[in-house]
């Protein structure tokens, strides 16, 4: 069993298609099927099931996945190792950031690292706070960087940036009273489940006494400017990022009222037991530049 076997059933697997992931992978699709071939053949076993000409994970596939991306991470680990001995002059700095972060706030801190730290490269994953806080559980990212609190105790999780999210809707509200009763009676859309903007909204609904599962939901969307594009043609009204709305709301196409948020706190991810990237220190010293009021420690692990 070699990386490149493995590189290649992970590519497949992810895809569910073969000539996908041998395209993605730079290989040719006679190249990835051989590396599958000889994993089975090896070890007489299926991972794939092949249903026309379609394929899918078999249950054991599903369950070699889980150690095949562990593998890969690990090789990473150590391939990182090597080229930091020699200081910040290789490498690839490995990010997953959740979407209002990765597309609002961290591009100019991403330029200002690019500016500081030429030889780098940059690997920048975009998610929801649950998937990027697993892609940094399995060792895909050195640093994640999202809007919602994380519960895994495998996770260091501290406090790094900070956002404030406003009620938008397409229509000034004018004098009306936001109390429980008018949320309760108001059409929303809304991001899906997992999401830090709606995990967040839906704490500050409950300490109003509204429960978010009773509300009366037009549409979720997978993304912050599909919920505000929809919010904008009149679809109903959302929380969202200041950061997400601002261009609109200076534009007249959307409204804000006041809704009693604080200030977001965006957290810094990384494992506890993994190897602390050089890349990854000198990205959280860019940011503790950019945003001095807020605590950017690099946690102690």
């Amino acid at each position: 069993m070699t990386l490149e076997q493995l590189r290649i059933f992970v590519g497949v697997a992810e895809r569910e298609h073969m000539t996908a992931a041998a395209r993605a992978l730079n290989v040719t699709q006679a190249g990835a099927s051989a590396a599958i071939a000889a994993l089975e053949e090896r070890h007489a076993i299926k991972l794939f099931h092949r249903v026309g000409r379609g394929i899918a994970l078999t249950e054991a596939g599903r369950l070699f996945l889980v150690e095949a991306r562990g593998v890969l991470a690990r090789a990473d680990a150590a391939e990182t190792v090597l080229e930091e001995l020699g200081g910040l002059k290789r490498g690839t700095l490995r990010v997953v950031a959740s979407q209002t972060i990765a597309a609002y706030w961290l591009p100019p801190i991403l330029a200002m690292f690019r500016g500081r730290h030429p030889a780098l490269g940059i690997e920048l994953a975009i998610g929801n706070t649950e998937q990027a806080a697993a892609r940094v559980h399995d060792g895909g990212a050195d640093l994640g960087i999202v809007e919602g609190e994380v519960d895994d105790p495998a996770l260091a999780h501290w406090p790094i940036g900070e956002d404030r999210l406003l009620l938008v809707g397409a229509e000034p509200f004018g004098e009306a009273r936001i109390d429980a009763a008018w949320l309760r009676q108001a059409r929303w859309v809304q991001r899906e489940p997992g999401s830090g903007t709606r995990s967040t909204r839906d704490g500050h609904l409950l300490a109003l006494g509204v429960d978010p599962a009773t509300l009366d939901v037009a549409l979720v969307m997978p993304s912050n400017e599909s919920v505000r594009t929809a919010v904008e043609a009149g679809a109903g009204i959302a929380v969202l990022s200041a950061l997400v709305v601002a261009p609109a709301i200076k534009a007249g196409a959307l409204h804000a009222v006041p809704f009693g948020f604080d200030a977001r706190p965006f957290f810094g991810l990384r494992h506890k037991e993994r190897y602390r990237t050089k890349a990854a220190d000198a990205l959280l010293d860019v940011i503790g530049l950019q945003h001095p009021k807020v605590a950017t420690s690099k946690p102690d692990v």
